[in-house]
């Protein structure tokens, strides 16, 4: 079958494309540098030509509600309405667990391309994961002499193991929200980062801070955390941290 990865040329997009080709498949890059571009539209009729399913694991960086909303809301009309001129059979889209119980700016965009999945005329699944093990190492790209970390209570998975149930999903039938998915330990995200400065010799001092309002409560009181019972990660952070430090 041919799937389409939109937003294929970043972290865990590589990644899904490596496990639709691992599985004998072929993947179909949706990114602007190759020509696709899920906002503005240009190039996504001609790229969806013959292809079975669309996995969509496009981001946008940016922690403003409006932004979020704006980039997710076009982003996946597009998508979603190029997917039913082409034909295509099934749409897979990556979440984030808590996304409905924590109210932060960049979820109400996750929220929205929910909404718009659920509501489409195209089948879809929804599949909703932690944070990855590399979460902890976006919190230094910042750079400076002190890392700022939110309090955050986390179960990070292998973004890795989120990609290969992203594609088994795809090859499946529509399913809706489907269980979440978690790692398999649950962790305080300063103290990741902490343990991802030490394993790389580094000695910026790493302080854990609540991020105001009902949305910094809900992170650090585990309101991104699972709350029923779904597929879960085998690879621990220790792990990861062993195999990105070697």
């Amino acid at each position: 079958m041919r799937v389409a990865v939109a937003g294929g040329t970043g972290l865990i997009g590589r990644m899904v494309c490596d496990a639709v080709a691992a599985g004998g498949d072929e993947a179909v890059v949706l990114a602007r540098s190759v020509g696709v571009d899920v906002v503005g539209g240009d190039g996504l009729d001609a790229a969806l030509v013959g292809v079975d399913a669309v996995i969509d694991v496009t981001n946008v960086t940016t922690l403003k509600r409006s932004e979020s909303i704006a980039f997710f809301e076009t982003a996946t009309r597009n998508l979603l309405a190029a997917e039913e001129r082409a034909g295509v059979a099934h749409h897979v889209l990556l979440s984030i667990v808590g996304v409905d119980r924590v109210d932060w700016g960049y979820y109400a965009g996750k929220v929205r391309q929910e909404e718009l999945c659920a509501a489409s005329s195209v089948p879809t699944t929804v599949l909703r994961a932690t944070q990855f093990h590399e979460f902890a190492d976006q919190m230094l790209a910042r750079g400076g002499p002190v890392a700022m970390v939110p309090r955050m209570r986390s179960q990070p998975v292998a973004a890795r193991e989120v990609a290969a149930e992203l594609v088994r999903l795809a090859r499946g039938e529509a399913r809706g929200l489907v269980p979440e998915m978690a790692g398999p330990e649950v962790l305080e995200m300063p103290d990741m980062v902490r343990r991802l400065l030490r394993a790389r010799g580094r000695r910026t001092p790493a302080i854990g801070i609540r991020l105001p309002g009902a949305a910094g409560k809900g992170m650090a009181h585990g309101g991104l955390l699972p709350e029923h019972d779904g597929p879960r990660g085998r690879e621990t952070f220790a792990q990861w941290l062993t195999a990105a430090s070697s």
